[in-house]
């Protein structure tokens, strides 16, 4: 029960507030302690099997470090009283959470369209993607951010709350802690090619299992949302696949499939223009209110998401 608790509270808590700036946020620390140890730790030069150890163990020291001070935390605060324990986990929780934080940065980039303003959207849409910004236009801007909360809508909130429902705020925190690793230093360019990997496999394997259950969700949730939930199955079912990761399409594709746009394909990154497949069909022009659409998806499929969860978590434990 105390798990379940914390899991509804701090589910709450994102989604009322989300993460309050004046606040240290524990995955800014994470990223911090990620630099200084690639700063330590990568050298070009090196061999690719070194590139490779040395990738790994950034990994092991990163996970090392944040698991054992998240189960002191808890430990510490747990001789203190039961409900300092139960706001401690509850406050771990939403921090392992991005909806509210994502819908804002979403929304940002909406207005900014709404507006006309091309050059704010470019710099409020490069929050929140890994690509270069600067060539886009304002329907793949747009599109832009509607693939970012469809990536995100795992990774950032399902995911989380996966691992959150099955070991509370110290699996949920480990989570976070590869996912940021694989954002930070996952790329499969020039610098990271074989210091990332290790980050990149381990953020592979942990959202198997979400991107897939994310997929289900969302479906779900465009049904409820009277979108088109038919189209959303029938594009998932055909490019799912469509991605050099094995995770990202499975909530991009529900969304295209949703709105009944055509995500993904060519994009720039540091400078040079990659090659990627095109998921769902063209045909509709991407516009501002599909973000919003798209964030409507993310919330309604957190919401049954945790519904299911929960229940899971009180009939298997």
């Amino acid at each position: 029960m105390p798990v379940i608790k914390a899991l509804v509270i701090g589910f709450v808590l994102d989604f009322l507030i989300g993460d309050p700036t004046f606040l240290p946020h524990p995955v800014r620390l994470v990223g911090k302690w990620i630099s200084f140890l690639e700063g330590r730790l990568l050298n070009l030069e090196d061999s690719p099997r070194w590139q490779r150890r040395k990738g790994a163990l950034l990994v092991f020291l990163v996970l090392l470090l944040f698991g054992l001070g998240t189960e002191a935390l808890l430990r510490f605060v747990s001789s203190r009283s039961p409900v300092v324990l139960l706001m401690t986990r509850s406050i771990l929780t939403a921090y392992c959470l991005a909806a509210r934080d994502l819908e804002r940065a979403a929304s940002k980039v909406r207005r900014a369209l709404e507006r006309r303003n091309l050059q704010e959207a470019r710099e409020s849409v490069s929050m929140i993607v890994g690509r270069d910004t600067d060539r886009l236009n304002e329907e793949e801007v747009c599109k832009a951010a509607v693939e970012s909360v469809a990536e995100s809508s795992c990774d950032g909130v399902i995911a989380p709350l996966f691992y959150l429902a099955i070991g509370g705020p110290l699996l949920g925190m480990l989570y976070k802690c590869a996912n940021t690793m694989d954002s930070m230093i996952g790329y499969r360019n020039d610098r990271y090619r074989y210091f990332g990997e290790a980050a990149a496999r381990l953020d592979d394997v942990l959202n198997f299992i979400p991107a897939r259950l994310s997929a289900s969700l969302m479906i779900a949730a465009s049904f409820l949302l009277r979108l088109d939930a038919r189209n959303a199955f029938r594009i998932y079912r055909r490019d799912h696949d469509k991605h050099a990761s094995p995770n990202s399409a499975h909530t991009e594709s529900v969304v295209a499939g949703a709105l009944r746009l055509q995500l993904a394909g060519d994009a720039w990154y540091f400078g040079k223009k990659v090659r990627k497949p095109t998921i769902g069909d063209a045909g509709k022009e991407a516009e501002p209110e599909d973000i919003k659409k798209a964030c409507r998806i993310m919330y309604v499929a957190a919401g049954l998401g945790l519904v299911l969860l929960v229940g899971l978590r009180v009939l298997l434990f």
